[in-house]
């Protein structure tokens, strides 16, 4: 089913009415389109961005990295590039740096130690490397929107150190 041209209205009915992931990842990325198309006022924009993160909240089930890294991206593109919006924790920097920080079960200093030799690890521990390195994909632009302090003191060294990650 070809769901491109549906308007906002019917395409959030579609998601709400439907929870396969063929359905929800449908409607995710025609509402990023969308959300990322120039030509519309940045209210219309984020009301597409905010449709598409409804959708891939609805696959994420239990928090998976891939949902989650979309998330913090799409995030991170609607505060740098249509601003923040003040009472929306979806399009404030603050509360994505909370929500990425929640996300990690590493701090950096420990990813770090463990990238210095990751190809000798067990496969599980270079996947939660990896997992970290795509949670953190959207912090080299997040940094620069927050406001000198903990939260940032605490993201600015993932910037550095999610080079080091495989």
């Amino acid at each position: 089913m070809d769901v491109s041209g549906w308007p906002l209205e019917r395409l959030r009915v579609f998601a709400v009415e439907g929870d396969d992931w063929w359905r929800l990842e449908a409607v995710r990325l025609v509402a990023q389109q969308r959300a990322l198309a120039a030509g519309q006022p940045a209210e219309v924009r984020r009301r597409w961005a905010a449709l598409a993160l409804f959708a891939n909240r609805r696959t994420a089930g239990d928090g998976a990295t891939r949902a989650l890294t979309q998330e913090f991206w799409l995030r991170t593109w609607v505060i740098e590039r249509l601003g923040p919006e003040p009472g929306q924790p979806d399009w404030e920097a603050e509360a994505l740096a909370d929500d990425t920080l929640a996300a990690l079960t590493l701090t950096a200093a420990d990813a770090a130690a463990r990238a210095d030799d990751w190809r000798a690890l067990p496969l599980d521990e270079i996947r939660a490397l990896r997992r970290h390195k795509n949670l953190t994909a959207h912090l080299a632009t997040l940094v620069d929107q927050l406001e000198p302090g903990p939260r940032r003191d605490q993201l600015l060294p993932w910037v550095r150190v999610r080079g080091l990650l495989p």
